[in-house]
């Protein structure tokens, strides 16, 4: 069964994930399956290199190995986490344990999602797909909310300049409406 990415719209850029394994046979065999799924692939044999590859180039989705050298996964979740630019990252973890200690440990850490092996690539790919996909509507709603913060701003800033205007035509004895009839109708009306 061949799976390829299908949840995402054709404006938009092929998903870039960052494949987080200290072994690089099994490094190997994901970026193979990610690369046919249609994904662009960064890889890092570490926590550390994924940090680096972080700061590289923007990235989708970290899936990484929760049982690493130095760095584990669940410590590089929350190293992420813990960065402004990145808090809204997803993180998915993948282990060869089925102890739910290191799970929990893992989803504390501020992973999105915990894989155990083995799994069907078919799955991992739909988990991906919803993880970057919920990721990309949390931005676009981020950007609406900030546009319509702005636009409030503006408005206020609109409005108080009104209010000092009509204050100095009142204090003049003119009539109001016809100093501020170049104004839009909606903003007088306030």
């Amino acid at each position: 069964m061949e799976i390829r990415i299908t949840a995402f719209a054709e404006t938009e850029e092929r998903p870039r994930i960052l494949a987080v394994e200290s072994n690089k046979t099994n490094l190997a065999v994901m970026v193979r399956r990610l690369m046919d799924a249609g994904y662009r692939v960064s890889t890092a044999d570490s926590g550390q290199t994924a940090v680096a590859e972080l700061h590289r180039a923007p990235i989708d989705l970290v899936l990484a190995e929760l049982d690493m050298r130095r760095m584990s996964g669940a410590e590089l979740a929350r190293l992420i986490r813990g960065e402004v630019m990145w808090r809204d990252l997803p993180v998915m973890l993948i282990t060869g344990k089925s102890k739910p200690g290191d799970a929990v440990r893992a989803y504390e850490a501020g992973a999105d999602d915990v894989i155990l092996k083995p799994f069907h690539f078919e799955v991992l790919f739909a988990r991906i797909n919803r993880r970057i996909e919920r990721a990309r509507s949390l931005k676009r709603l981020r950007h609406d909310n900030a546009t319509l913060d702005a636009r409030i701003v503006e408005r206020a800033i609109q409005v108080g300049e009104l209010r000092d205007r009509l204050a100095r035509v009142e204090s003049v004895g003119l009539q109001p409406r016809d100093e501020l009839a170049h104004f839009r109708p909606d903003i007088i009306a306030l």
